[in-house]
């Protein structure tokens, strides 16, 4: 077994008090197969991808952190929803339920949803489509890595090896030395295994209490360091803080199933890139136009608004399945020229990836890794998640993820775009997913529908932002 870094061990503990699973959306022409050799086709290759044949085992008292131990899939992981109207509104009503949903990682931390033969899919032809979401508890995987296991499931070919790195193997109990024993030992989920895992807990729970201090200092430490050098001018300021919005009030529907709402927008990736500025960066501005105007029609205009922008970091520096930051990043809604709002945001994010990516930071990292589990379960139980303070890092989250060249099929049907949703919170009630694949790039819209009521105006909004970007850039450059 492996035990669960403390940043994966939070996503699971918070799991248990609001939604944070992956839902990484891919559109498939339908091919007509039975769904049974779908399902069968699913157990076969998820058995080959290591990150899919496990699942957690807590300890009593959480005297250390949840572990990985194996599992094998089970039926009940695909599952095929029966729409009244196959079509694509009919989808996007059906994703906002699951949004809704959660999976236990300590049962399964995954799970397969699929729509046959919709009608209207907005990119790829008018054939039927086939839709199917792939739910990733985010103890399991962060979007990188959500999106290269689903690259393993959908692959043209079977892998050739499982795909999990080394580190993050389902290995033996920690403290006996060894990184992946013997399969007999990676399958024990008895009485004695806990009883020993335990014990080890226990031993090493002070020298876990005094790694915790001496960390704990050394992180005050870097802390001053990292003030006297961003006075010196040596490192970027922290991004400001916003005043919150309509979109981050706490929502009445927030946590019903019923309560979340989504929309897509594919678009051509080449339109997308020739825009002058990442793809990231576009759909910013963009964000920035069409979320200022939703704003101002709802009677709420705003002086200022910000964004909060997920980044990968370089290198798993603490071997943990969730290795992002989240920058927040002013959207300079004040600058009225489109193009000059995009040079801005990306001046703004560029500054904000170097102070995060700087090493003084991993400090704080370091401090939580060891941390006793006992300690960061109480604190994450007692976080108040339900609470919007009068600062915030940003008004709406723009998550960007490339998943890589359009090679995937399903039931030997081609792929035609993919999507994907970022998870709502009392603070974040309208979030966005940019999602390119092949020549596509997605744009998702999640929203609260208590905070958002009229989900199609602001969608249509941010469309005609798009569309704004673009003509701005293609006028420039002609």
């Amino acid at each position: 077994m492996s035990t669960l870094a403390a940043q994966d061990a939070t996503m699971y503990w918070l799991s248990s008090r609001t939604r944070n699973d992956l839902f990484l959306f891919y559109c498939f022409d339908d091919s007509g197969h039975p769904s049974a050799e779908l399902r069968e086709f699913v157990a076969r290759r998820s058995a080959r991808i290591a990150d899919l044949r496990v699942r957690l085992r807590e300890l009593p008292g959480d005297l250390d952190y949840p572990s990985w131990v194996r599992c094998d899939f089970r039926a009940e992981q695909f599952v095929e929803h029966f729409l009244s109207e196959a079509n694509w509104p009919g989808v996007c009503t059906a994703l906002g339920k699951l949004l809704g949903t959660g999976v236990d990682a300590a049962v399964r931390p995954w799970r397969l949803h699929v729509f046959r033969g919709i009608d209207g899919a907005p990119w790829g032809g008018s054939g039927p489509a086939m839709a199917v979401v792939l739910q990733l508890s985010h103890a399991l995987a962060d979007g990188r890595r959500g999106a290269a296991i689903a690259r393993a499931l959908f692959a043209e070919s079977d892998p050739v090896e499982p795909v999990a790195a080394a580190s993050d193997s389902v290995a033996g109990p920690p403290g006996l030395g060894g990184r992946g024993i013997s399969t007999a030992a990676m399958e024990l989920a008895s009485a004695d295994a806990i009883h020993v895992h335990s014990a080890l807990a226990l031993m090493r729970m002070p020298l876990r209490f005094v790694r915790t201090v001496v960390l704990g200092y050394r992180a005050f430490r870097a802390q001053r360091e990292l003030a006297e050098l961003t006075t010196a001018g040596r490192i970027p300021e922290p991004g400001p803080g916003f005043t919150p919005s309509l979109v981050n009030r706490p929502g009445t529907l927030y946590g019903d199933v019923d309560g979340h709402r989504v929309r897509m927008i594919v678009c051509d990736g080449e339109r997308m890139r020739g825009a002058g500025h990442t793809v990231t960066v576009v759909v910013l501005t963009a964000v920035s136009i069409a979320l200022d105007r939703y704003l101002t029609a709802r009677g709420e205009p705003v002086d200022r608004l910000g964004a909060q922008v997920p980044m990968a970091l370089s290198g798993n520096r603490i071997a943990a399945r969730n290795n992002y930051r989240s920058l927040g990043v002013d959207l300079f809604i004040d600058e009225p020229d489109p193009l000059v709002r995009a040079d801005k945001i990306a001046a703004a994010l560029a500054a904000r990836r170097i102070r995060a990516d700087h090493p003084l930071l991993t400090a704080q990292d370091r401090v939580t890794a060891v941390t006793p589990a006992p300690l960061l379960r109480r604190d994450v139980d007692r976080y108040p998640i339900d609470t919007v303070p009068d600062s915030i890092a940003g008004n709406t989250v723009v998550s960007s993820v490339h998943r890589g060249p359009a090679d995937l099929t399903f039931g030997g049907a081609r792929v035609r775009f993919t999507g994907g949703f970022p998870a709502i919170g009392s603070v974040m009630q309208l979030t966005h997913g940019v999602h390119g694949l092949g020549d596509t790039v997605t744009v998702s819209v999640h929203a609260d529908a208590a905070a958002v009521p009229d989900i199609d105006t602001y969608t249509e909004l941010l469309r005609a932002a798009l569309d704004e970007v673009f003509d701005c850039a293609r006028q420039t450059s002609g």
